[in-house]
């Protein structure tokens, strides 16, 4: 009976896919489906893309994959002005995969000569070494002489990964010249450029170019990436819920990034002395924690933090390369004694860069403690949290949660205004790492889809195979379908086609 339906539903959206109007720059399809991994790493599991992939995104009613790639694995030994036939050989017939079965193939640079969000850095930079440009855009240009003549309904290319920490301006002046020599060889080659901020701001400067752009799906940060070995502290984070309550956002910025500082603070009427405890996450360059009671007139109290090598009041030491810092986890809680409250107790961060906060509490005078776990989320101004003991609803209160509506509000309505400005707009990567709870996982997928459908934009899971994904996810709280020697998460599955 389900192979019945599987045939039904490939038959009844093989049919939309083929219908699908012509993508533009100006206006993309709701395009729907997944990253393949292949290609993205050069040694990781680096080789030839799967038929079988393409058959099943088919079957089961989706129309896209988006390749994400490393060039250093069609580069010979490591001169990257020299191509290996083999591994492009695996795109090629990726690219006829997708013909085959009806499934866009967008190809992306994950790592583009300068450019990348992974480890190693780049030997240099693509954003001011004009050699290293010059490089990028022959690569692009060589993929463009390669596939002209394909329909733009079956092959685009998304130019780099989620820049971050970039000028806008340089961004758009990078992508003006793989544009350009793209279109030197294809004119009419469809462009794909992520947006800034890690891909989840629209690239406004961008639209004389006639890009399509991409955002992200992976808000808020600390439940899609719970226990993410690659992030630094995740394994500090509380345990996600969805929906959750917005309060404190968990991060104290200095004055190294004075656009984005917001105190901490916890209103409250506490006549009687308290320990007011606060926990410490992670500490990047030099922080300052400055604990006041009404503006200091009920006390201060501060502690100064230093991160480096070696041993130390820290957890575990964390050096950033790229920013040449260290940014150690401390995990270390702090209790301070204070005589009463009448207003607020406020929380700054006065010196070097920022520090996170992952749990605030009270012990209460009469022996009562109450705690909040806090999961940082980076780039948001911290809200009032209101603390009451008596609340029979909880002590911990604030006035918004994280929900449908803020993921709409901060992450997708953006999008949608530079989508009714004529152009294409799609989410290139969303998910949920399998250590956050299967549960919370399907509630947000599902309020993040229903946004998606609601702006009529397509997205792609990533990914299809691995932590993300709806096969061999690895998540130990689901019960997992035997399919053709894979593991499928089957609710997964039907939530993604419900959308």
């Amino acid at each position: 009976m389900r192979m019945l339906a599987a045939i039904i539903i490939w038959a009844t959206v093989n049919a939309t896919a083929l219908a699908l109007p012509e993508p533009t720059a100006q206006d993309l399809p709701r395009w729907r489906g997944f990253n393949l991994l292949e290609m993205f790493y050069k040694g990781s599991s680096t080789g030839p893309f799967k038929e079988d992939d393409f058959r099943w995104i088919a079957e089961w009613g989706f129309n896209f994959v988006r390749l994400p790639m490393d060039y250093r694995i069609w580069i010979k030994d490591g001169d990257w002005t020299r191509f290996d036939d083999t591994p492009i050989q695996w795109i090629d017939q990726a690219v006829e995969y997708g013909k085959r079965y009806s499934v866009h193939v967008c190809l992306n640079f994950h790592r583009a000569p300068g450019y990348t969000v992974a480890n190693p850095p780049e030997r240099t930079s693509l954003w001011t070494d004009p050699n290293t440009q010059k490089v990028c855009a022959a690569h692009w240009a060589y993929f463009a002489r390669r596939y002209k003549g394909i329909p733009n309904s079956q092959v685009s290319f998304n130019l780099l990964n989620e820049p971050a920490d970039i000028d806008p301006n340089v961004y758009a002046q990078v992508v003006g010249l793989l544009v350009h020599a793209i279109r030197a060889e294809d004119p009419n080659r469809l462009v794909i450029a992520d947006g800034i901020n890690y891909g989840v701001t629209p690239g406004w400067n961008l639209i004389p170019l006639a890009v399509a752009q991409a955002t992200r799906g992976y808000q808020p940060f600390t439940l899609t990436h719970y226990r993410a070995g690659w992030i630094s502290g995740s394994d500090q984070w509380a345990v996600p819920t969805w929906p959750e309550p917005l309060g404190c956002a968990g991060y104290l910025y200095g004055p190294s990034k004075k656009d984005l500082q917001s105190s901490v603070i916890i209103e409250a009427n506490l006549p009687e002395p308290f320990t007011f405890q606060v926990r410490v996450g992670t500490v990047s360059q030099s922080g300052r924690l400055v604990v006041s009671v009404d503006l200091g007139r009920r006390g201060v109290w501060q502690q100064d933090f230093r991160p480096g090598p070696g041993d130390g009041p820290w957890n575990k030491v964390v050096y950033v390369p790229q920013w040449d810092v260290y940014q150690n986890i401390y995990d270390q809680e702090f209790s301070i004694p204070f005589t009463a409250c009448q207003r607020e107790i406020r929380l700054e961060n006065t010196v070097g860069d920022w520090m996170t906060i992952t749990e605030i509490g009270f012990q209460m005078a009469g022996g009562r403690s109450f705690s909040m776990r806090v999961n940082p989320r980076w780039g948001e101004a911290n809200r009032v949290v209101r603390f009451n003991p008596s609340n029979l609803a909880g002590p911990f209160q604030s006035d918004d949660s994280i929900d449908r509506q803020w993921l709409w509000d901060n992450y997708v309505g953006p999008w949608v205004q530079l989508k009714d400005a004529k152009v294409g707009v799609m989410v290139g990567e969303w998910g949920s790492y399998n250590q956050t709870p299967h549960d919370v996982t399907l509630r947000w997928m599902e309020d993040c889809l229903k946004n998606f459908y609601q702006a009529g934009i397509g997205w792609a899971l990533w990914n299809l195979r691995g932590s993300l994904g709806v096969l061999d996810s690895g998540r130990a709280d689901v019960k997992y379908e035997d399919f053709h020697g894979h593991k499928l998460d089957r609710q997964m599955l039907d939530l993604l086609q419900k959308y």
